[in-house]
């Protein structure tokens, strides 16, 4: 029982030094006009959590089954394979085991799950995609309705858009890819 509750505890400082590294990035973001703070994209984060807990255990050459009978609840495959997919939320005691029978620390875990959805990767540009579909610009038409569809879909309004997405916007819009991005950081830029 000490192992665990020192385990835990452990666990809880290295996540909150994992989740404050961006806090600068966050920060300006909220002062630039982005809100009183961050905005979590539930479901970038939990397709995120799925597919490193399949890598791991892919990486360990398990099947399922093989990850089930080393956990020390009983979970059922399908909740298993609904965990690795991201169609349903996991509890922390819940990740904790799935992450102790991985050998895996859990604050290694989230770090990375944390990285990949908050950070911005080189070569990914984030956009805010309610400002994009409330932007007047005329040659920025075709982002504009595709910014509007794909808010329909998201709970979140942040997206990450990689150099092969930026050229294709680019040649929909009429523009090279720098003069899209050039607009683009300057509507992340400016106030809501």
């Amino acid at each position: 029982m000490a192992f665990a509750h020192s385990f835990l505890v452990e666990l809880v400082d290295d996540v909150h030094d994992v989740t404050t590294l961006p806090t600068q990035q966050w920060a300006s973001q909220r002062d630039a006009g982005r809100g009183a703070g961050v905005q979590i994209d539930a479901d970038a984060y939990q397709r995120v959590l799925g597919e490193e807990l399949r890598k791991l255990r892919k990486k360990r050459g398990w099947t399922r089954k093989e990850l089930n009978d080393r956990l020390q609840s009983d979970i059922s495959l399908q909740t298993l394979a609904t965990y690795e997919l991201g169609t349903r939320q996991c509890s922390v005691v819940r990740l904790v085991e799935i992450c102790l029978a991985l050998d895996e620390p859990p604050h290694e875990l989230l770090g990375r799950v944390h990285r990949r959805v908050f950070s911005d990767e080189p070569g990914k540009l984030r956009i805010n995609l309610a400002t994009v579909a409330a932007d007047d610009q005329a040659e920025l038409g075709p982002l504009r309705r595709w910014a509007q569809g794909r808010l329909a879909l998201s709970d979140s309004p942040d997206v990450h858009l990689d150099r092969t997405a930026l050229d294709r916007m680019a040649e929909l819009c009429g523009l090279q890819t720098q003069e899209l991005v050039k607009r683009l950081q300057e509507l992340s830029a400016a106030p809501r």
